[in-house]
């Protein structure tokens, strides 16, 4: 045997770079400016970069390795192996310092069991943790690449093999590679070991130490160390991790030594009886896929002298184990299979380098490119390359090819057909293969067989393999030009195949086999054979390119083409073609669609391809948005060619309008629609005919009735954007089809479908001016009356959609009852329009129409008028104050808080009623007689204008900015944005400024014109709205906003907001310039306000309770101790308090308000005995948990205050609040509570009359709830625990 142990050892090499730790190139990796630069460079410079900065942490761990004798600590081993993961797809990176790791691990392995010997477990402890680490560079980097630096002498084989059977008697402990302590790593590692030790030149029982000690030897029989390897080696073969496949390999390297005959035969009779007596058993599955990969191995690098014997045994159990059912159970044993056959095939054929082989003139693309120039040497050495030599024809044609393969042949065929990709991948490589040795005769009939995987009865398998197999031909030059006639029309039908499969379609890897078939062609072939078929294939993969659903596809087309264009010489508009479809252009399907290919469709060779796919596939595809897609693409490409569009294409999608197939009658509509429009906005004249057919095609539907059943929904989409496509290019309708399409868009104005009233809303933005406006007041009235009832309607859809659509008409019509409209408008934007059946959706509806009628009505008004000065002035006192009322929407239901909706509408409705008033003003004063010279109105000329004879006066807009700021405050992140957001709009109007605005200097402060700050992020926006607490006129309405985000329930928001709120208190530099009071005082009374101002909601009182901890955070910094006004603060929090509690059944709110009468009872303040005595009631709640909680304030407090209770009777109270059961029964409590009061000296006719009052209410429940579990159990339910 030519190879040796020696040969495969590497040669020190002197251009190996030595590691970074001693290289100056570790210098270059600490350069922070280096560093800087990674997103500019290459993913292999920054991956060199990194890996230059971990080697001094991966050598200084090898170096304590190898100083501590390969005794390895498992973080160490852990750090290498996660380091080292990071290069699995750039595994040559870590090539050149694969010596310096690979070699001091492995002569540690091996001098420990030199040393050790492999009797003892201690060696396995010590030489396991190092075999991970060089299992890791295998899996990295590759077997190939790390054997090279394993030691390999002679000697070390009968070590080699001693270790092996030590590790092949333990198991793994576990299956997961990262809880994996190295059996399995140890086990793959001395394999991989032992499979470069076996290629030693020497034969092998001369190196057995077992012969030379025997007292005979039988040159017959196996040597005993091979022996040994083959029965570890077998039962590897039946393992399911990586031992299958390196013992594989190495069986292959030790039984294709020419001194292994016996061995061979011996291994061969095994695997023939192992094979043919396979079961179901996942054993025997797991075995026999060992067995077949190891023959595999075999049959590709033995010598074919000594394998033709074995070839029909071979071939027998291969066909056999073919037709089990283990086979069809897995795709990897057909894989081995397949392989294994075509390794026979190979065997039994000749090699040989067939003459008939097409040769392309160079694989340099610079040759190629350069070679074009010159056309006549081009096609000269091309039909001398194609033209066979007639004496080899002769020779070839006289093989005798053996019947075996003929049956290899039809089996890889067959495999072609699999459902697996890999073993279809592995038959198109069989085939190229074993057709490179055939005759051209007999390739011919190979071809023939593979376009016969093309017909329409073949599923996609088929033609997956069949693509596979055309690109394996083409790329070893096995298919012949000749045969393109045949090969290209059933590429161009791959290119294009898509099958529909239920709800979905199949097909996306067939389109790409077969791009990847174009791909070969480019670089296989010359420019003039490839001249005629590329002009052919040019369209096509451009199609695909373009409008493939699949990315994968369309960038496959690109390549395929691009290659064709930079091999195949000059193509007309190639180059631009190129750079506009590159890879990261066909990343979003829309740009493809909309720009890539209405880009490439300028050159006239390409546009009516893409028409055609878009008008015959995509618009009928079976996806709802690529339809859509399709149809805004097909409107693009009409600017090329109007007449061609105008009527070859309309012509054919009207009547698809009325398919039966819902996905193609969708796409039509849509379609047809979308060119309508298209061709109307390019001045394109439509005739009479079809100006009628468009007319009628919504009438037809109606007719057919498809709006019924499935696929009805997306119909009424589709045809609402068809009227509004044919209403804004003016196609003309007869007065019964206007009536009826006016019908079909007032249904769809009731579906409960969004999108659909959407659509349908749209529609009548565009339908009703251009055929209605004109047919008189009483159809006007008419409409309005029939929305302005729906708004009554008890369906609520219909609700939704009569207000979009009010919002919607023009001048014309809300003119004549512009009032009414408003009116019902405004009330429909407040929860108490519907009190019983409130919806969302219906308000935000009514808020957005009634903005849009407000600037229907206002636009004509830009001069003063009587009729303006009424529409004005409604909008001041009404359309404000309804927009003000929507702006505290808080309803909430299952979805959560929906007010939310109506609030994000109302900021925005709000925003736009403020710029209609401030021009309306600024009209009036520029009409207005003008003293001297005409000037531009200054701000100041605004500010000093008495606001008593302005619509936008002081009061509108600080209630405008106090509401906004409010929102900005609160808890959800994305209306604190949109309200924020409103405010810098406002503030900033490029037109003209809004006036009034109270401490705009602040504002603009807070609010700088600035785009960079992320307003959602609550650490950004809080530290500085909080700011507006120091201003009267806005400090009420941002607290009460305030008081949610702080007592909420998500952590990170109420940190951020209390932070905010403290960093106020304690900012010295803010200047409240209140009459010299504090902002501890104004917070105060703040605080006091929104108690009392949303007595009984507990949407903001319970968390302004729960805001307690802020408070007592603020209590024990002192900042109202030293301050005036805290008695008022106490005495009104205790009223507030005690007044929210009392019958609350509110678990958190009970608990924060004692919390809070606690806190104040242990002040040393005239009212701490009022919250004192408030506290004590508590003892005596119906709810244990709350009587609990109670007595721990009163415990707590009467720790902190002595003066409450005298000190005679103090320890005696602590001792009774100690010792009583709280939870336990309720009389009991009471009087425990009645005796605390006593102690106190307390009215004991205060606590008889709050009991006699609870005793009353029992009793009026007939006494029901004695039983102390049911009233805790209420209690219970109500909180949601």
């Amino acid at each position: 045997m030519e190879e040796t142990a020696a040969a495969a050892a590497p040669v020190p090499n002197a251009a190996t770079p030595e590691p970074a730790g001693d290289a100056p190139s570790g210098d270059a990796s600490a350069d922070p400016a280096a560093v800087g630069d990674d997103e500019h460079d290459s993913k292999e410079v920054v991956l060199r970069r990194y890996f230059l900065q971990e080697w001094e942490l991966v050598s200084a761990i090898l170096r304590r390795i190898v100083a501590a004798g390969g005794d390895a600590e498992p973080a160490d081993v852990h750090k290498i192996r996660s380091i080292m993961d990071k290069y699995q797809e750039e595994g040559q990176l870590l090539e050149p310092y694969l010596e310096n790791i690979v070699l001091p691990l492995m002569s540690l392995v091996r001098s420990k069991t030199m040393e050790l010997g492999t009797g003892t477990d201690e060696l396995l402890d010590i030489i396991k943790p190092l075999c991970i680490i060089i299992y890791t560079l295998v899996t990295v980097c590759g077997y190939k690449s790390v054997i090279k630096f394993f030691p390999h002498q002679v000697s070390d084989l009968e070590l080699g093999v001693a270790l092996l059977e030590k590790c092949h008697t333990i198991s793994s402990v576990t299956a997961l590679r990262q809880e994996s302590t190295g059996e399995m790593e140890t086990k793959c590692v001395v394999l991989l070991w032992l499979y470069i030790l076996v290629l030693i030149p020497f034969d092998i029982s001369t190196v057995d130490t077992s012969i030379a000690t025997a007292d005979s030897v039988d040159g017959a029989e196996v040597v005993p160390l091979v022996t040994r390897i083959l029965n570890i080696c077998k039962d590897y073969l039946s393992s399911s991790g990586p031992m299958r496949r390196i013992s594989g390999l190495l069986l292959a390297r030790l039984l294709t030594r020419p001194d292994m005959a016996k061995a061979f035969s011996s291994f061969m009779e095994w695997a023939n009886e192992m094979l043919l007596s396979v079961t179901d058993d996942f054993v025997d599955q797991f075995r026999s896929i060992g067995i077949v990969e190891a023959l595999v191995s075999i049959f590709k690098i033995g010598n074919r002298r000594a394998l033709y014997d074995t070839v029909s045994g071979a071939w027998n159990d291969c066909s056999v184990v073919m037709k089990t059912n283990v086979s069809a159970r897995s795709p990897l044993l057909r894989k081995f299979l397949v392989k294994l056959a075509q390794r026979i095939a190979l065997i039994s054929l000749p090699p040989r380098s067939p003459s008939w082989r097409y040769k392309s003139i160079s694989n340099s693309l610079g040759a190629n490119l350069s070679s074009s120039t010159t056309g006549e040497a081009y096609s000269s050495e091309s039909s001398e390359q194609v033209n066979i030599d007639q004496t080899d024809v002769c020779l070839l044609e006289d093989m005798d090819v053996p019947e075996i393969v003929e049956e290899i042949i039809d089996l890889l065929l067959t495999g072609l057909r699999d459902s697996d990709t890999i073993v279809r991948w592995s038959s198109a490589k069989g085939i190229g293969r074993i057709t490179a040795r055939l005759t051209p005769a007999l390739s011919e009939e190979v071809i023939s067989s593979i376009l016969q995987l093309f017909s329409p009865g073949e599923g996609d398998g088929s033609w997956h393999g069949g693509c596979l197999a055309l690109a394996e031909l083409a790329r070893r030059g096995l298919l012949l030009p000749s045969s393109f006639p045949d090969v290209i029309p059933v590429i161009i039908k791959a290119l294009h195949y898509d099958v529909r499969r239920g709800p979905h379609s199949i097909g996306s890897h067939v389109r790409d086999a077969a791009a990847y078939v174009c791909w070969a062609f480019g670089r296989a072939y010359t420019n003039c054979d490839m001249k005629a078929v590329l002009e052919q294939l040019a369209p096509h993969l451009l199609t695909v390119a373009c409008y493939d659903r699949e990315v994968n596809c369309r960038r496959a087309a690109s390549a395929a083409f691009q290659e064709n264009v930079g091999r195949q010489g000059t193509f007309p508009h190639g180059i631009d073609i190129v750079n506009t479809t590159d890879y990261f252009a066909l990343a979003s399907r829309s740009n493809s669609y909309l720009n890539v290919a209405v880009s490439v469709a300028q050159y006239k060779k390409y546009l009516y391809p893409f028409a055609d796919e878009l008008l015959c596939n995509k618009i009928t595809h079976w996806e709802k948005s690529l339809r859509e897609l399709a149809a805004q693409a097909l409107s693009l490409l009409v600017q090329y060619d109007m007449d061609y569009f105008g009527g070859h294409a309309l012509e054919k999608l009207v009547p698809c309008t009325l398919s039966s197939d819902l996905c193609t009658r969708h796409g039509a509509t849509l379609a047809a629609g979308e060119v309508a429009l298209r061709l109307y906005q390019l001045g394109f004249t439509f005739s009479t005919d079809m100006q009628k057919a468009l007319s009628g095609i919504v009438p037809a539907i109606e007719k057919a009735r498809l709006y019924r059943g499935k696929g009805g929904e997306i119909m009424r989409s589709a045809v609402s954007r068809f009227i509004s496509c044919i209403s804004i290019a003016g196609i003309s309708l007869n007065e019964k089809i206007k009536k009826s399409l006016l019908e079909t868009l007032n249904d769809n104005l009731r579906h409960p479908n969004a999108q659909i009233q959407c659509a349908a809303v749209d529609a009548l933005k565009h339908f009703i001016p251009t055929y209605l406006v004109s047919s008189g007041e009483k159809i006007a009235n008419d409409i309005i009356s029939k929305y302005l009832a729906l708004l009554d309607d008890p369906n609520v859809a219909a609700r939704r959609g009569a207000a979009l659509a009010l919002g919607i008409l023009p001048y014309k019509f809300l003119i004549l009852k512009w009032m009414p409209v408003m009116n019902k408008l405004c009330s429909s934007c407040t929860l108490e329009d519907k009190p019983d059946d409130p919806d969302a959706e219906a308000r935000v509806n009514s808020v957005r129409g009634l903005i849009s009628v407000c600037e229907t009505l206002t636009a004509p008004f830009d001069q003063s008028s009587n009729s303006g000065d009424s529409v004005y002035a409604y909008i001041k006192d009404y359309v404000m104050r309804a927009l003000f009322t929507a702006l505290d929407d808080y309803a909430v239901d299952n979805r959560g808080d929906v007010g939310s909706w109506v609030r994000e509408a109302a900021m925005d409705a709000l925003e736009r009623c403020t710029f209609i008033l401030c021009r309306r003003d600024i009209a009036a004063l520029r009409t207005a007689p003008a003293s001297g010279h005409e000037s531009e109105l200054s701000v100041m000329e605004v500010n000093s204008s008495s606001s008593a004879h302005q619509l936008f006066d002081s009061g509108i807009a600080q209630d405008l900015v106090a509401g906004i700021a409010k929102q900005a405050v609160e808890k959800i992140d994305k209306i604190r944005e949109i309200a924020i957001k409103t405010l810098q709009r406002i503030l900033y109007h490029e037109e003209h400024l809004i006036p009034f605005i109270p401490h705009r200097e602040l504002l603009e402060e807070i609010i700088p014109n600035s785009t960079d700050l992320e307003w959602a992020v609550p650490t950004v926006s809080y530290p500085r709205l909080v700011k507006l607490l120091q201003v009267s006129c806005y400090s009420k309405s941002v607290l009460s906003g305030l008081v949610i985000s702080t007592g909420g329930l998500q952590e990170s928001l109420k940190k951020a907001s209390t932070s905010a709120l403290v960093g106020y208190l304690e900012d010295s530099d803010i200047n409240t310039n209140c009459e010299g009071k504090s902002r501890e005082h104004l917070l105060s009374c703040d605080l006091l306000w929104v108690l009392q101002c949303y007595q009984k909601c507990d949407r903001v009182i319970t968390p302004t309770l729960k805001v307690a901890e802020t408070i007592e955070a603020l209590f024990s910094k002192k900042v109202f101790l030293t301050r005036e006004g805290y008695s008022e603060f106490y005495s009104g929090l205790v009223d507030s308090v005690g007044s929210e509690l009392k019958g609350s059944k509110d678990f958190t709110k009970l608990c924060a308000g004692l919390s809070i009468l606690g806190y104040i009872s242990s002040q040393l303040d005239g009212t701490c005995t009022k919250a004192f005595t408030q506290l004590l009631t508590f003892l005596g709640h119906r709810y244990p948990k709350i009587r609990k909680a109670a007595a721990d304030q009163v415990y707590l407090v009467l720790l902190q205050n002595d003066d409450l209770i005298p000190s005679e009777n103090m320890d005696k109270a602590q001792e009774l609040l100690a010792e009583t059961c709280w939870e336990g029964d309720l009389e009991e409590a009471r009087r425990k509570r009645s005796q605390i009061n006593k102690m106190a000296g307390f009215s004991v006719a205060t606590s008889l009359k709050s009991e006699n009052q609870e005793t009353r209410i029992t009793d009026a429940r007939n006494i029901v709830t004695t039983d102390e579990n049911k009233s805790y159990s209420s209690l219970v339910d109500f909180s949601g625990y």
